[in-house]
């Protein structure tokens, strides 16, 4: 390749979708809210092109990724989620099942879809990463939403 790629945040066009875990709701509620200020803040009428599916938990948010990634449908969707360790391994298998099946989404479509599930040792954490006292990383997964779609459509995808 013999050019550039810049960031591009500006309004693509099209639409984006967002797929949020409705386990530990509140923190995701937070997420969300900050993955819609990031489209309403660079252009995007969230009411009419950002289309919000709730799934029961996070190991569910790949397979609507996937039936939602299609490339004449949206130019990204998000996952949003908040899985929190416990005392047992389930953590682990929850973040590892969903951060597979979120990146294999993306390869088998060729659409971005964005990891915006936090994985977090407690609830402290994962407020402080959904914009209490810090950054919200649903604002980030919108914004790396809007970057992907310049970057696929600059590299040829």
């Amino acid at each position: 390749m013999n050019f550039a790629v810049e960031r591009g945040l500006t309004d693509p066009g099209g639409r984006f979708a967002i797929v949020a875990s409705r386990f530990n709701e509140d923190v995701v509620k937070a997420l969300v809210a900050g993955g819609f200020e990031a489209f309403s803040r660079h252009g995007i009428d969230v009411e009419k092109r950002v289309d919000l599916v709730w799934v029961p938990g996070a190991f569910e948010i790949p397979l609507v990724c996937r039936t939602l990634a299609q490339p004449d449908r949206y130019g990204a969707v998000v996952a949003l989620g908040a899985v929190i360790r416990g005392e047992t391994p389930h953590f682990e298998a929850i973040a590892n099942a969903v951060a597979t099946g979120v990146a294999a989404v993306s390869r088998e479509t060729g659409v971005p879809v964005i990891f915006g599930v936090l994985t977090t040792d407690n609830i402290e954490q994962a407020w402080a990463r959904a914009g209490k006292g810090g950054g919200n990383k649903g604002y980030d997964a919108g914004l790396a939403a809007l970057e992907m779609v310049h970057v696929m459509r600059r590299v040829g995808g």
